[in-house]
């Protein structure tokens, strides 16, 4: 296996050690499972102990995604094993472990931790039977890594206090006046330091501070996580809040439309606001199970999954002719359109300290 460049490792483990220390989405799909530990034996061959047996890193919670893993194993052909944890602390722990790693493949929440891994040369170049699965917006310029399903950054909102809603077309209309004081966001969360990293890719670090700026002086609402923002807006207590599209449905899904008052809105299509972050997955370099591994991406992308992630967590498929039958959610084409690199959202430390700056921490 070709050793990374030290360099880029370094970097690119600060970043993970930062996304581990600033914490993870509060969503069943950016929480952490059982901690993962290296299996003995096998070290620097790439696969787990008998050589046999396709080890994934999943980031993704277990609860969520076991289900999936688990119909996985038949379409490998080999044993699976996964190891669950946190998505920022298995790509630290890749970057740790370099060419002794076990693991086949990765598996992650956030498109920040892909790219961090496919810079520091960690994943390999992926087969485009594969990656012409997916629209070219949500895989890796170098075809590293593929999303695997989307989320996108909207309002919730009070019709009663916002019932010209249709106005606010983009991330600047919520500074406007009269709302100074009655927006909802959650500063601790990683989804809001995702959007911020992305506004700095979008618009420059000169744009974001701006912006920020400008968001600190309306006196927003700080709450502790997506889930709060979205109640407090259901409760009246302030009028839009800032979060992503599945908290809505989950919402409405457990509770139904009628015992919920907030709506949601999607700002115009390319606008920061309305940013579409991925979780997605990668071969690990080094693997000695490319081809299971290869199968194994193919099955996360295949119609099957992409129904369940679209049915059970409302999150969007990335693969084309996939949609939900259970939440009736908009066209992702018609409400969002990234205009960004996924792959820099890996710049969150830089994000961490603009927001401490401007006082939104």
């Amino acid at each position: 296996m070709r050793r990374t460049s030290v360099i880029a490792s370094l970097a690119a483990l600060s970043l993970a050690a930062t996304l581990t220390a600033c914490g993870a989405d509060d969503t069943p799909d950016e929480g952490t499972g059982p901690d993962a530990t290296p299996t003995e034996g096998a070290a620097g061959d790439g696969t787990s102990d008998d050589g046999d047996t396709l080890v994934i890193y999943s980031g993704r919670n277990e609860n969520l995604v076991a289900p999936v893993l688990e119909e996985l194993e038949a379409a490998v052909g080999i044993p699976v094993e996964v190891r669950y944890a946190g998505t920022s602390e298995l790509a630290a722990q890749l970057l740790e472990e370099g060419s002794a790693t076990d693991a086949d493949l990765f598996f992650g929440q956030d498109a920040g931790a892909l790219g961090a891994l496919a810079r520091a040369d960690m994943l390999v170049e992926l087969d485009r039977t594969v990656t012409d699965l997916v629209p070219e917006v949500y895989r890796d310029g170098g075809d590293r890594w593929v999303a695997t399903s989307g989320r996108v950054r909207v309002l919730a909102y009070d019709p009663e206090q916002v019932p010209d809603v249709e106005s606010l077309t983009t991330i600047d209309d919520v500074l406007a006046p009269g709302l100074e004081g009655q927006v909802g966001f959650a500063p601790a969360n990683a989804s809001f330091h995702a959007f911020v990293t992305g506004l700095r890719v979008a618009r420059g670090e000169e744009g974001a501070r701006e912006w920020l700026e400008a968001f600190a002086a309306s006196s927003p609402e700080g709450y502790e996580n997506n889930n709060a923002v979205l109640d407090a807006v259901d409760g009246g207590q302030v009028a839009v809040g800032l979060i992503n599209h599945y908290y809505y449905f989950q919402k409405v899904a457990e509770l139904g439309q009628d015992a919920v008052s907030a709506r949601i809105h999607y700002l115009e299509p390319g606008d920061p606001g309305s940013l579409v972050n991925v979780a997605g997955a990668g071969v690990v370099a080094g693997t000695d199970n490319r081809t299971a591994a290869h199968a194994a991406l193919e099955f996360l992308l295949s119609a099957e999954t992409q129904q369940y992630f679209a049915d059970t967590t409302a999150e969007y498929p990335v693969v084309e002719g996939v949609t939900s039958t259970t939440f009736d959610l908009p066209d992702l084409a018609d409400v969002a359109e990234n205009q960004i690199d996924l792959n820099d959202l890996d710049s969150l430390d830089q994000t961490l300290v603009m927001l401490d700056e401007v006082g939104l921490t």
